[in-house]
Parts: structure tokens; C-alpha cells; sequence
């Protein structure tokens, strides 16, 4: 959950390498770290606990010169975040630096043999242990750097991307990866080193993804070459990069996490782009089309992820089995991977992750395809690890999402799994011809319906003041609208550390009801759907308990409007897509609650975007 910057070339090392902090800060911050190799041979490193800013302060009045150099923001694992335990870590000698992302198990192990040889460390980290390992295999075996990180990555038990430089070798970056993510830019004489591809967008748009198991030997004025731990050459795929310089900037918003909520329209008309046709009566995804007799043969479905993407599977579950009448699961991948699961060759897992990269569910993906299941994933970032890892898949095409607090990718996920459900429908006959030609008229609609949505910006900003300072929330939510309310209380906690909690509406008088009272605000989402009159009770049970109510109602609702204290109206749409709609006022509220009590939304503490750690 860290990120990892490094370059080569004639242009300011020092400033590239700040840049592509910042760019990558949303991974982690609380400390940050740069090394320099200098043309005659001198290795600075420099460090300061918490935000890059910070280092760029202490940074001021050194000497930058540099014609190589790696650079790292944190989010501690082994270590509290200070100075000594951030990145770069050097060895003893001080001839090599390193940046780590990861988590190296067996570090107490290697570090009490090391110790045994006379090895001092300095720092509580895994990362330390890594640097001295390849400092004293070089010295013993009187080797290439290369050879020792090869021979020390054999000794590894755990998940890492690494940058390495050598005081006395300033024209060589050795990098590495085993289940944590690392990028290459391939420019013209100049190379860049990055945990993904924001910080060298605007150099090059070629990109090399390294594998797990291979070794970069990125040398000066040289291609570069690609190494497997048995020392065989790998195979360069050069990808050409799909992102704009202007996705990874504020756009004149305060916040990425506004911007991003704004967005929303954009990245849905692309997500949709081409994968609804013929004006919504016939819906293409490719992943389902290329593998039919899978879909026809499925006997289950299980969709495993984290965090927002769990509830955005948790939507996907009510979708398939309406819509495709396939048994759904949907598992949490950091319990799956340790519930010794039961797959078989006619079941389909579906991986979800924005980032691409998530641990648990990467690793939850290699388990089912050992298992023999079909595995399709569902991701947002080009050339990641779970594309690569699945049988099939589908991108949902929202551009870079820099926010930690998901908000278009989630409805980008929610979309691509209700035309994957519509897909699969259409080749099974589960659904008519022309219901799916009127779910799929109304997904063209839904870009201009967000565009609505969000003109309540302004009514929730104001709303927003009378909640700053409530401590606790209760979100409910009935059927498709259950995972929308786990998902606003997410939010809220997120950004706000407002605590909060999502029920089924119909489960808060089984326990939750208890909490009730005039200091405790209620949203329930309360779209006139199948549910409507049940969920009426429920805002009923609440009002009369005193508690205060803030309802996200279909426009036109005259019951739920004479009830509740604040109502935000949404667009009238066919049940199974209200999800996308009825999120975009839980984003804004949780969004203003947080401004308003001046929290980093786009940071907020103790949280990283992409978390590749277990």
C-alpha cells in the first residue's frame, strides 16, 4: 500500500521523483523518502515523517544533484511512521538504498541470521532486513547486484515490489516484483520505475507491467531486460497507457473526491460506451460472449471482494440471481482465502477490485482458478494483476481513481455488473427480449439522470450542516438498496470517522432499534420499489422513537416526504438500477460532513487507496 517512484534519464531527477510522490501520496502518507545517487558517486538519502510536503521542506536546503534516484511515500506495516522507519532503507555499508512495497513474513528469521553475522539495524521494518540481505550476499559472493536481489528474493517468503541503487553503480535501477504492483516508463532515454503508471504519464505512454517473479536490470543508455529468479530472460509486452495528464488533476474542485463524484456522468457514458446497443435492446460484453457455455453451464456464482467492491457485489448478487436465476455468493476475499472453500469446474468466481491489485482478492482468485472454477474479473485498472491472473474479465473504464474513498468506481462496478447480469440473460433466455431492450433504454438515460442527481449538490451542503456533529448514523436500506446503505455508511466512516452502520431495514428491530433517539440521524433509502410499503413502516418505526430522519425518496413521493425531517428526490428508474442513482447524495453528504469538519477527505487517516498487503 505503498508508493514507489524511481527514474533514470537526463531530465531533474529530484523533481521527477517529488512529482511522482504526490501523484502516488493517495497509496500512502505517513512518511515519505527519496535517494540520490549523485554523478561522482555519493548516496543521499533523505527522509521526513509524514506527508511529501514535509519532505520537500527538509529536502530544501540539501544537495539534489543526482543522476539516478528511487523515492517511496509509507503506509506503515512494520513500524510506526517516523524518520528511521521510513523509505529508502540503506545498508550497512551504505553502498545500497531501497524502496519496498509489501510484506516480507519470514523478515524476523532472515533478520535474526543476519544479526548472527554481525548485521546492525536501525529501524523496526521488514524492508531494513531486505537491504542488509542483499548487502551481504554481494559482499560474501562478490557479485552483481543483480545476482544478490535475485539470490535474496529465493530467501523471501512474502509479497514485494522493490527499487534498488548502488552508490558506486549511478547508470542502474534493479527493481522486482511478487504480488505487489510495478510499472515501468519507457521514454526516449529516460526510464521511469513507478508502484502505477500516475507519476510518468506525461513523459511516455509506454509501459511494461512487471510480472510476479521478475527482475528489471534498468540501465542507463540500454534496453531494458526482464529476468525470472532462475535467471531466464523474460519476454517485454510494451502497453500503450489510455490516461490523460488531466485525470490526475483537480480540475479547478477542492478535492479529487468532488471531482470524482462529478465525474460520474462521463465515466458512466464510457462504461456503457459499446456494451449497450441497437438503442438498449441488445447488450455486448465481450468476456461473456467468448465464454457462453461457461455462463449457460454455471451451476453457482461467487463473487468475491473487498471493502466498496463487496458492496458493490453484494448489488451484483440480487442482479444475477433476478435476472440470470444462477446461485450467488458473495464472500469477503480476505475470509474466503481462509475458509478452505469448496469450487468445482462448473462454478464461476467473479473478482472485483478497483485498483487491480488488492491482495486478498488476488489471492483469492489463484485459489479458484487452483480449484478449477472459471474466473472473471472486474477491474478498473489496465494491465494489473487480476486482468492478467482471470480467465475473462471486464474493465469499467473510469479513468484514475485518486480519492481513497471510492465513489465512481463503485457505480462503475455496480454498471458492469448489471450489463454482465443482462449478458448472461440474454444468452440464457432468463429474461424477455424485451424487458432487457427496457433496462437497456434506461441505462442510456442514466449519465443524464446523474447529472440531475447532482444538482442537489447545494441542498446537501447545506443539509449537511445540521449533521456535522452528530456522532453515530444509522443507513437502511431494503433489497437492492441494502448495499447501497452499507455503502453510505462507508462513506461517512471513511472520510468523516463519523461512526456508522448499514442495516437491512428490516433487521433494526432485531437489535439496532435500540439505538434510536433524537441524537441518533437515520438515512434510509426509500425508492418506490416492490419493498416501498415495508420500507414505510421502518421510517415509521423510527419516527416514532425520535428519531430523525433523512430519506432518499423516488420523486413524486408524497408518504415518505410527510414523514421524514429531510428528503433528497431521485429519479423514477426500473428497480435494478436504482442503485447507481440513489449512491451519488450518500457520496455528497458524507462528502460536506467531512469539509465541514475539516477532515483530508482525499486522505483520510490511517487508509491507502490500493491495498496490496494483507
Amino acid at each position: 500500500m505503498c508508493g514507489i517512484v524511481g527514474y533514470i534519464g537526463s531530465g531533474n531527477v529530484y523533481e521527477i521523483l517529488i512529482k511522482g510522490l504526490h501523484r502516488l501520496e493517495y497509496r500512502g502518507y505517513d512518511s515519505a523518502g527519496i535517494a540520490l545517487v549523485s554523478p561522482s558517486g555519493k548516496l543521499n538519502v533523505f527522509k521526513a515523517k509524514g506527508k511529501v510536503e514535509n519532505l520537500e521542506s527538509f529536502c530544501a536546503d540539501k544537495n539534489l544533484e543526482a543522476s539516478v534516484g528511487i523515492a517511496h511515500t509509507r503506509w506503515a506495516t512494520h513500524g510506526e511512521p517516523s524518520d528511521v522507519n521510513a523509505h529508502p532503507h540503506f545498508s550497512e555499508d551504505g553502498n545500497l538504498a531501497l524502496v519496498h512495497n509489501g510484506t516480507i513474513e519470514n523478515y524476523k528469521v532472515l533478520k535474526d541470521a543476519l544479526m548472527e553475522h554481525g548485521c546492525t539495524f536501525h529501524s523496526e521494518t521488514d524492508t531494513e532486513v531486505l537491504v542488509q540481505l542483499i548487502e551481504f550476499i554481494k559482499l560474501k559472493n562478490d557479485c552483481e547486484l543483480v545476482d544478490a536481489v535475485m539470490e535474496a528474493l529465493k530467501q523471501v517468503v512474502g509479497a514485494y515490489a522493490i527499487a534498488v541503487i548502488e552508490k558506486n553503480n549511478p547508470d542502474t535501477i534493479i527493481a522486482a516484483r511478487q504480488s505487489s504492483p510495478l510499472v515501468i516508463g519507457i521514454g526516449e532515454d529516460e526510464t521511469f520505475l513507478a508502484s502505477d503508471a500516475t507519476p510518468f504519464v506525461e513523459y511516455t505512454k509506454d509501459a511494461v507491467y512487471l510480472k510476479d517473479g521478475e527482475i528489471a536490470v534498468i540501465k542507463r543508455g540500454e534496453p531494458l531486460k526482464l529476468f525470472n529468479l532462475d535467471n531466464s530472460e523474460s519476454k517485454i509486452d510494451v502497453k500503450t497507457l489510455e490516461m490523460s495528464i488531466s485525470q490526475l488533476e483537480k480540475g479547478g474542485y477542492p478535492h479529487f473526491m468532488l471531482k470524482e463524484i462529478f465525474e460520474q456522468p462521463s465515466t458512466l457514458r464510457d462504461c456503457i460506451r459499446g456494451r449497450v446497443v441497437e438503442g438498449g435492446r441488445k447488450i455486448n460484453i465481450t468476456g461473456v460472449n467468448d465464454n457462453k457455455e461457461r455462463f449457460l453451464n454455471a451451476k453457482r456464482i461467487v463473487i468475491v471482494a473487498c471493502g466498496t467492491s463487496w458492496h458493490a457485489g453484494l448489488i451484483g448478487k440480487y442482479l444475477i440471481q433476478s435476472m440470470c436465476r444462477i446461485p450467488v455468493e458473495v464472500e469477503y476475499a480476505s475470509e474466503f482465502r481462509y475458509s478452505d472453500p469448496v469450487l468445482d469446474k462448473d462454478d464461476i468466481v467473479i473478482a472485483i477490485s478497483q485498483s487491480g491489485e488488492t491482495a486478498d482478492t488476488l489471492a483469492a482468485v489463484k485459489i479458484a482458478r487452483s480449484m478449477g472454477a472459471f474466473v472473471f474479473g472486474i477491474s478498473n485498472a489496465v494491465g494489473s494483476s487480476i486482468p492478467r491472473e482471470t480467465d475473462s474479465g471486464c474493465y469499467i473504464h473510469v479513468g484514475p481513481e485518486i480519492g481513497v474513498a471510492s465513489t465512481k468506481a463503485f457505480t462503475g462496478q455496480v454498471m458492469v455488473l448489471t450489463l454482465l447480469s443482462l449478458a448472461v440473460a440474454q444468452l440464457k433466455g432468463t429474461l424477455e427480449h424485451e424487458k432487457i431492450a427496457e433496462i437497456g433504454k434506461h441505462i442510456l438515460k442514466i449519465p443524464t439522470l446523474v447529472e440531475r442527481v447532482l444538482k442537489l449538490n447545494n441542498r446537501i451542503e447545506r443539509l449537511s450542516l445540521i449533521y456535522t456533529y452528530a456522532h453515530n448514523f444509522l443507513y437502511l436500506g431494503r433489497g437492492y438498496s441494502y448495499p447501497v446503505a452499507l455503502e453510505g455508511a462507508l462513506k461517512l466512516k471513511e472520510i468523516s470517522y463519523i461512526h456508522a452502520e448499514g442495516y437491512p431495514a428490516a433487521e433494526m428491530k432485531h437489535g439496532p432499534i435500540a439505538l434510536i433517539d433524537a441524537e441518533m440521524p437515520s438515512v434510509i433509502i426509500a425508492p418506490r420499489d416492490h419493498l416501498y410499503e415495508k420500507i414505510v413502516s421502518n421510517v415509521q418505526q423510527v419516527k416514532a422513537r425520535g428519531g430523525s430522519i433523512i430519506a432518499i425518496v423516488t420523486e413524486g413521493d408524497s408518504v415518505i416526504r410527510n414523514i421524514a425531517d429531510h428528503v433528497l428526490d431521485i429519479p423514477e428508474m426500473p428497480e435494478c438500477l436504482t442503485p447507481i442513482i440513489s449512491t451519488i447524495p450518500l457520496q455528497l453528504l458524507s462528502y460536506y460532513i467531512a469539509i465541514n469538519k475539516g477532515k483530508n477527505v482525499d486522505m483520510p487517516r490511517n487508509l491507502a487507496k490500493s491495498v496490496t498487503v494483507e
